[in-house]
């Protein structure tokens, strides 16, 4: 297949690209500057659906892992490019969207639900409307999407594994492996019982 990862110049968008070269995908990075991408890389800001049209124009599937930074915090930069790409898609494209299990609570564990997520809700109280405002644009559309709703990303050497739910999130599943949630991702386009699907991981 021919992969566009949206966001690739970051670290779970770096992580799909190996995992797919790995597969013998031909991969596509889409990047907003210029020599960020590495091979093969196209340029398209991921609010410019005209730009992701045309960057994405001979794609057979998509991964969008773009998402704020600390660096660069924008309460609503995912949803915002979510609109963009559903917009650009090709007809026919597979999505994998990547968001977040922070902002959701069916499969919780009751700590994780009633302790630490009321909590957290404050803190991330902009991050995670960004992200519940995605999953209701993606799962609105017509597009072939996937939602992936990881726990917190971790960095480091896949664990060769990784746990799936779909009825809620993954219970005590506190973190996932970056190059774990790659895999899944790959493994979920792959899968066509994925098809308008939310799925939770973890490790």
């Amino acid at each position: 297949m021919r992969i566009a990862v949206l966001g690739a110049s970051g670290r779970t968008g770096g992580e799909v690209l190996i995992a797919g070269r790995g597969r013998g995908h031909r991969m596509v990075p889409v990047v907003r500057r210029p020599g960020s991408g590495g091979e093969g890389e196209r340029i398209a800001d991921g609010r410019d659906a005209d730009a992701l049209r045309v960057a994405l124009a001979d794609i057979d599937a998509a991964v969008f892992t773009i998402g704020p930074t600390p660096a660069t915090p924008d309460p609503a930069v995912m949803r915002d490019s979510a609109a963009a790409t559903l917009t650009a898609l090709p007809s026919g494209a597979r999505l994998a969207v990547v968001t977040a299990s922070g902002p959701f609570v069916a499969g919780d564990d009751p700590p994780t639900r009633f302790l630490a997520k009321p909590i957290l809700r404050r803190v991330f109280r902009e991050a995670w409307a960004d992200i519940a405002a995605t999953d209701r644009l993606v799962a609105a559309s017509d597009a072939a999407w996937t939602i992936a709703r990881p726990p917190m990303l971790q960095d480091g050497p896949a664990r060769g594994r990784y746990r799936e739910r779909r009825d809620g999130n993954v219970r005590w599943g506190f973190a996932l492996r970056r190059a774990d949630l790659a895999v899944a991702l790959l493994d979920a386009l792959d899968d066509p019982t994925t098809v308008h699907a939310v799925v939770s991981y973890a490790n």
